[in-house]
């Protein structure tokens, strides 16, 4: 059964007539017939009498209102992909980590909403392992991670790279630790951590880079948003390794201090030659998407604005570090 047997069945149908069906739909009378009788041939029922005037059997008059529904759900589904590719979708989701959500996306949601007033802008904080997660079940349209490049190997994804960042520690303003500039990792592994949730990109990027330093990372505590980390690093003695963005607030708050970690390796390490390779410590955000979702118009324009703004908020926030270190204020 196909589409243009269903028209030429509801326009004759609908006139009653095979001439005038011919003329409504733009065809011949004998392709309308030929359309009516596969129709019938495909059903193995007779749709009309033919007398003078087309008219419905009583399967005709049964499959009527069916045929119809088919037809009406075709032209639907027609006009809702020639809207979604016109850029009319009701919503659009996107799924980001804590810090970018914080940082760097206000400005580029207050100017979609402008640009596309239209459509529902939702955003959704998740870490970066579950906002891959929906990303691939079809629940959100763009995810905005740290890259992981095991979940993103798919020939439907489309990364791109937004930024690379250091990772930095986060202490109390009166820890120990605050003694150094530049944090020993042999000074590090003594102190117990609090650590992001599982899922969570930094959990995994921290416990490698650990391991590969062959040292015991003494993970205490998970949590899963900022605040919670600044309240409880202010505590005492815990500390937490997070990324710069991560850290903007903190840098305001004199009960807090950041220090960067020392990358120079510690002589005859049997991690060496490793951390020479990879001397810092430092974390990839991502934007990623589907190709299918590219063509759409709105979700185009989203990451191009993303593309476009959120390296510029992050060069400005690495300015505004650079000028209060340059003022002599303190790391907090």
């Amino acid at each position: 059964m196909r589409l243009e047997q269903l028209q030429a069945f509801l326009a004759v149908a609908e006139t009653g007539s095979f001439q005038q069906a011919a003329r409504k739909c733009g065809f011949t009378q004998s392709t309308i017939s030929r359309q009516i009788q596969s129709l019938e041939t495909d059903l193995g029922i007779s749709l009309f009498h033919r007398t003078a005037q087309a008219k419905l059997t009583v399967g005709g008059d049964r499959f009527l209102p069916r045929a119809r529904k088919i037809c009406q759900e075709w032209q639907q589904a027609t006009q809702e992909l020639a809207d979604l590719l016109a850029g009319k979708q009701p919503e659009l989701c996107v799924a980001a980590i804590h810090s970018v959500c914080a940082q760097y996306l206000p400005p580029v949601l207050q100017q979609f909403c402008r640009d596309y007033p239209a459509v529902q802008l939702r955003v959704t904080s998740l870490g970066s392992d579950r906002a891959l997660k929906v990303l691939r079940d079809g629940m959100v349209d763009v995810a905005i991670v740290m890259n992981n490049r095991f979940l993103t190997a798919s020939p439907d994804m489309v990364v791109d790279v937004l930024y690379n960042e250091p990772i930095e520690i986060l202490m109390a303003a009166n820890h120990p630790l605050t003694k150094f500039k530049q944090v020993p990792w042999s000074e590090l592994v003594h102190y117990p951590q609090v650590v992001f949730k599982d899922g969570y990109g930094m959990q995994r990027l921290v416990q490698e880079r650990f391991l590969r330093q062959g040292a015991n990372l003494q993970a205490v505590m998970e949590l899963n948003t900022l605040d919670a980390f600044r309240g409880v690093v202010r505590q005492g003695e815990l500390i937490a390794l997070l990324p710069q963005s991560a850290l903007v607030d903190a840098r305001q708050d004199a009960t807090l201090a950041i220090r960067v970690i020392d990358s120079t390796p510690a002589p005859g390490t049997a991690n060496l030659a490793d951390s020479l390779a990879d001397p810092s410590l430092s974390r990839q955000v991502v934007m990623v998407t589907t190709r299918d979702r590219l063509l759409i118009p709105p979700i185009q324009h989203f990451c191009q604005m993303v593309r476009d703004l959120v390296p510029m908020q992050l060069e400005a926030a690495i300015d505004n570090t650079v000028i209060c270190s340059d003022a002599s204020v303190p790391l907090n």
